[in-house]
């Protein structure tokens, strides 16, 4: 436990206010905030800086410590989740234990919040910053939490970021179990054809792709697998998977990617429920260092109904017209449900940017206000090789907005638009309305729609076959969820912790993502998203070993009677528990923190009677000392240059 008794000597504390680019010295007079600063006690130096995460920022912290002493170092910048790292990285590059500095969030908790009070957001950085200072005469050097860690991943999901996923993670020395659900590999890509922007095969690609899976010697493959349970942590998880049997299953990898594009239905993906439940299980076991969610998405149903969907046999899904092109003849015309086709409209934005009041919610009473982002250009994609395949047929594409954002995808709009396919705009509280034409009529089908382009003219459209680009919706992996204690996103797709500094790992330690089952994405984004994943596995188990924050609960065992508040109040599994110990001929209880399980939420620092455990780095002493410093008098800033 954290001993906070002041120091053998007096601390020399730098303390750093950063402009951020204007973000923060937009409203915070960020020389004002430094001179006060450097008033506080044991404060040898206050320094501003345009941008303290640049190298020359850091290195100036760098030389600080070098050649003035510098033992603790403040800084006031953006959120601590971006930069707190950085800093501590620096901190450690001058000799300095990582673990004597702390970050003030000047930005999120001040200019960003008081940008109409530049005086009440000076004084506020004041007080924030001395708060900071206080805190850092009582910050104590820590050392991370070092654990041994399997050399061996579990990747859950064999679709191609899945099977990626796996071979990159492979090809540098580690084991892989790969866990899918269905009987095949390959996922929804297994479904399509020719893939843009290149038109290579997709079939092909994922063949190539699983034979190499299935030939690397530090890969398992587990079809027809499911994880039932996970416990333990980074290094050490414990997973718990239900394999159903596989008589006769081919040894053929290439087998493995059956299903095929036949029909006009989508081939099942998840396994026949019921064959499964009727199948012999057998439970593997695994101890395993990461995890690897690839679990994907699910295409977007449109409830009966919408746009015609269910009640109009020529209404149709993108996906179930991809696989229909897929298994139709070259030659001769375009036909469904045995009646030829001559004309199609293709409505873009099916269970995507839906708008509240307008649109039906899911499930759980959310509309899909996000964007699918792969729908435009697959939509654009397919229209193209329509008008290749059949000139003769007339091609309408109803659209909010065409975002076709990828390299080499605004090229599908430019040849459509000038091969003759006819655009018309929708707003999206006006979406088309779709119904079935009069008795008698041309074609059995009327898409009416309120075009933008012409100024909000109504315009009908005679069409033998409605096309519905549909969205992707995040898959229902709840069950996974509560196992890896993972979150979703407003989107509902699995969460990162953030977009552009951590765009593959989840909050839990150990567990990354892969592909769509994060949000909607294109092959290739899956590809790299997948690799992403890989290298941050590989970084992570390629030592053996892993280091954690210190930032977990501490006993001191000299306060601690056992009464078992604490482990009560603990809401993670295996973080706290009372063990009984010898002392003296006596035995004792007391309460044992398992760091690795412990995430510093400090719910047994309130329970506890005795005080006898806090959280190291975040103790109640140090609290205290900020809560004092916010309420100490800040010198009038009247008078002090702007």
């Amino acid at each position: 436990m954290s001993d906070d008794r002041a120091p053998a000597r007096q601390p020399r504390i730098g303390v750093y206010v950063c402009h951020c680019g204007g973000n923060i010295s937009g409203a915070v007079r960020c020389d004002v905030v430094a001179r006060l600063s450097e008033r506080l006690p044991d404060v040898t130096v206050a320094r501003t800086d345009e941008s303290l995460c640049s190298d020359g920022g850091q290195s100036r912290i760098e030389q600080d410590i070098r050649e003035l002493g510098l033992d603790r170092v403040v800084v006031g910048a953006c959120a601590p989740s971006l930069h707190e790292q950085t800093f501590r990285g620096a901190v450690a590059r001058a000799g300095l234990n990582p673990y004597l500095y702390h970050h003030v969030g000047l930005r999120e908790q001040d200019s960003w919040v008081h940008g109409h009070d530049k005086e009440g957001a000076t004084e506020k950085a004041v007080r924030l910053m001395a708060a900071g200072v206080a805190k850092a005469r009582l910050l104590r050097p820590l050392e991370a939490i070092r654990l041994g860690a399997e050399k061996h991943a579990l990747v859950i999901g064999g679709g191609v970021a899945g099977l990626r996923a796996a071979l990159d993670v492979a090809r540098q020395g580690l084991r892989v179990t790969l866990v899918e659900k269905s009987s095949f590999l390959g996922g929804r890509m297994a479904q399509l054809g020719p893939v843009f922007p290149t038109g290579e095969d997709a079939r092909a690609l994922l063949r190539e792709l699983i034979e190499a899976v299935c030939a690397h010697p530090d890969i398992a493959v587990l079809t027809r697998a499911q994880v039932v349970a996970v416990s333990g942590y980074v290094g050490n998880f414990d997973v718990r998977v239900e394999r159903h049997a596989l008589a006769g299953h081919p040894s053929d990898p290439a087998a493995l990617l059956e299903p095929g594009t036949q029909g006009t239905d989508a081939p099942d993906v998840s396994g026949s429920s019921r064959q499964l439940e009727e199948d012999p299980v057998e439970t593997v076991s695994l101890t395993v260092g990461a995890v690897v969610v690839a679990t994907g998405f699910d295409p977007y149903q449109p409830p009966r109904g919408e746009h015609g969907f269910g009640e109009l046999t020529q209404v149709v899904t993108l996906p179930q017209l991809v696989r229909h092109l897929a298994s139709a003849k070259e030659r001769g015309p375009l036909e469904w449900n045995g009646r030829p086709v001559r004309d199609l409209a293709l409505i873009h934005c099916v269970g995507s940017r839906q708008v509240e009041g307008v649109h039906a919610p899911q499930a759980d009473g959310q509309v899909n206000a996000y964007c699918s982002r792969v729908c435009c250009t697959a939509s654009l994609h397919t229209l193209e090789q329509l008008h290749q395949r059949y000139p003769g047929l007339n091609l309408y594409d109803l659209h909010q907005d065409i975002r076709t954002y990828g390299r080499g995808h605004e090229d599908y709009y430019q040849r459509t638009r000038s091969g003759g396919v006819r655009f018309l705009r929708y707003h999206g509280e006006q979406p088309p309305v779709v119904t079935a034409a009069p008795e008698g009529d041309s074609h059995p089908v009327l898409v009416k729609v309120a075009d933008a382009l012409t100024y909000g003219r109504e315009i009908e459209i005679a069409v033998d076959l409605v096309v519905l680009a549909v969205g992707m919706m995040p898959r229902d992996v709840d069950d996974l969820v509560r196992m890896l204690k993972i979150s979703r996103g407003a989107d509902r797709f699995l969460l990162e912790v953030h977009p552009k500094l951590r765009p593959v790992e989840t909050a839990v330690n150990g567990v990354v993502l892969a592909g769509t089952a994060q949000g909607p994405m294109n092959i290739q984004e899956s590809l790299n998203a997948a690799s992403a994943a890989a290298a941050k596995v590989s970084a992570l188990l390629g030592q053996g070993r892993v280091e954690l924050p210190p930032f977990v609960a501490a006993v001191d065992a000299s306060r601690c009677d056992g009464t078992g508040a604490c482990v009560a109040a603990c809401a993670y599994e295996g973080a706290l528990a009372l063990r009984i110990s010898e002392e003296k001929g006596r035995q004792l209880r007391r309460a044992v923190v398992t760091p690795a399980n412990c995430v510093g939420c400090g719910a047994c620092v309130s329970a506890c009677p005795n005080g006898a455990i806090d959280v190291q780095g975040w103790t109640l002493a140090q609290y205290e000392a900020m809560v004092a410093a916010l309420g100490l008098d800040v010198p009038a800033l009247a008078g002090t240059e702007p």
